[in-house]
């Protein structure tokens, strides 16, 4: 009897608790796409491994990824890239090894693991490794006939209760292909690193000719075909691929996966729902079948995927990972003619306290989790920035439709909780709005009376331009609570979260990213333990 069938079994005794039915409902929800790799079988020898395919052209061509990593288990991943020379391949179910090692060298066998994979799932492949053992470094790669891929690296997270001195995380978002090169990629590869934190917005479905260092193939993606090859046309490139290769990513995402600034079921031109949950399907399949998550598209509704997740680092942090775009509520004061965010003012529906970026259950199930957490650090990874970036007009304060500005109720109720609570140590870390941001966070935001109950940092993009410097300076003057913006570099944020306080440097190159481009550290920031708010270095 499988454990799923087991835990059936009890549902129907009624034994099941709180947690059983968490994990049956993610079991579930996991079946449909990771049926083979529940189904692995053990490999017997090298010889069996090499078993399969003579290739004409290398499969492995997008390189290997790992990530969502628990105490016991991380996600494995690559996808065979089929090529004109091995055509005949495409339609067959193919045999993938994936090999396990406790060293670098791959001398330290460990453990093999035989999928099948096929069109169906472009031939992906997603290996949950189990049965590991905690806190501990690990290598992988993949055979098929032929073909061996690169080496990988990966780590399994802290035991849950386990004392840890550090967590080095790597915040990333917003690589527009066209605008740039991945150089922060380059550097976060070379770098000692537990996580990459990617925040958003890993493909742009969208082209401005207007900044183009290099150009998307295909047009617009609107089917999963197209949506399959723009993700392959980033994986194609080698700095990308070397930062999967070096570190396990933990992934939440905006608007770009799918369309600029759509929020749950409706885009900027006001397709019909239904039209555009099917291009949503698409978009999210083929996000699922790149990335190295454990769960894909909802069996019952393809338009649905959960992204949102929690993970512990020992006792040092609880990490959450948020979707602010399938359940949300639409945008305040629409224009009639186009969708999708813009700045109004006197809008009398931002007052709605119905309102939600997150949707009522995950905001329920997020809320809960983070007022009941007893680590020491309570990290809060969602797509952009919390804090106010509103400008004080002489018809009154502007905001932003699409960003936090445009759900003000539903900010407030999060860091009144977090008030309510009197949690010291939550950090919300953010990207999309393509800058630095290091910023205080209050119920009432600029409101020197209200209290400073959470310390925000924002990364800037790691290609895609930002705002124009008398923009944002009128930013900066209208929101004292923001420390520091600059929207002018692109790169990444390096953290480093320790029992006694969490340093951050925003690592930054000129816009755009070139190619030959190096990375420096524009300003540094800390946040001291037991001391909401954000700190000059």
């Amino acid at each position: 009897m499988t454990e799923f069938e087991k835990r059936m079994a009890a549902l129907q005794a009624g034994h099941l608790n709180r947690r059983d039915w968490h994990r049956l409902a993610l079991a579930a929800a996991m079946a449909p796409w990771l049926g083979a790799c529940a189904q692995a079988q053990a490999v017997g020898s090298s010889a069996e491994a090499a078993q399969g395919p003579r290739w004409q052209a290398d499969p492995f061509s997008l390189g290997v990824a790992s990530g969502q990593p628990q105490p016991d288990s991380v996600v494995l991943w690559t996808r065979l890239r089929i090529t004109e020379a091995d055509a005949a391949q495409t339609g067959q179910s193919i045999g993938v090894v994936c090999e396990l090692f406790a060293d670098a060298a791959l001398r330290r066998p460990l453990r093999q693991w035989r999928v099948q994979t096929d069109a169906a799932r472009a031939h992906s492949v997603h290996v949950i490794a189990t049965g590991l053992q905690p806190g501990r470094h690990y290598w992988y790669r993949f055979v098929c006939g032929s073909a061996t891929s690169p080496v990988g690296h990966t780590r399994t997270s802290p035991g849950v209760n386990d004392a840890v001195d550090r967590l080095r995380i790597a915040l990333a978002s917003c690589q527009h292909f066209e605008q740039g090169y991945f150089v922060a990629h380059r550097e976060m590869a070379q770098r000692d690193l537990d996580l990459v934190l990617f925040v958003g917005d890993y493909i742009y479905e969208s082209t401005n000719p207007q900044y183009m260092l290099r150009k998307h193939e295909g047009a617009v993606p609107k089917q999963l075909d197209e949506y399959r090859e723009r993700h392959a046309q980033y994986k194609g490139d080698a700095d990308l691929r070397a930062c999967h290769a070096a570190h396990a990513w933990v992934m939440t995402w905006d608007d770009h996966e799918v369309d600029n600034d759509y929020a749950n079921d409706q885009d900027r031109n006001y397709t019909d729902p239904q039209v555009f949950l099917r291009r949503r399907a698409a978009a999210y399949q083929a996000y699922f079948e790149h990335m190295p998550v454990r769960l894909g598209p909802d069996a019952n509704n393809a338009s649905q995927m959960r992204i949102h997740d929690r993970m512990a680092w020992g006792r040092l942090a609880d990490l959450w990972t948020l979707d602010c775009r399938q359940y949300r509520d639409h945008q305040a004061c629409p224009d009639p003619m186009r969708g999708g965010g813009r700045v109004v003012v006197g809008c009398d529906a931002l007052a709605d306290n119905s309102r939600s970026m997150l949707g009522a259950a995950q905001e329920q199930w997020f809320t809960e989790g983070l007022t009941r957490s007893s680590k020491r650090w309570k990290l809060v990874a969602q797509s952009t920035q919390m804090s106010s970036s509103g400008i004080n007009t002489p018809l009154g304060r502007s905001a932003f439709t699409d960003g936090w500005d445009g759900y003000p109720q539903a900010r407030a109720r999060l860091l009144g909780s977090v008030a309510q609570a009197g949690l010291k140590d939550v950090v919300v870390l953010g990207g999309d709005v393509h800058m630095n941001v290091a910023a205080q966070l209050r119920v009432q935001a600029n409101d020197e009376k209200s209290p400073i109950v959470a310390s925000e940092l924002v990364t800037t993009s790691i290609t895609s331009r930002g705002l124009g410097e008398k923009l944002l300076a009128q930013i900066r003057d209208s929101n004292p609570d923001i420390l520091h913006a600059r929207s002018d570099e692109r790169g990444y944020t390096l953290l480093e979260v320790k029992p006694q306080g969490i340093s951050a440097q925003f690592r930054t190159t000129p816009n755009p990213a070139k190619a030959d481009g190096v990375l420096s550290t524009q300003a540094q920031f800390r946040i001291q333990a037991g001391v909401p708010g954000v700190q000059k270095a």
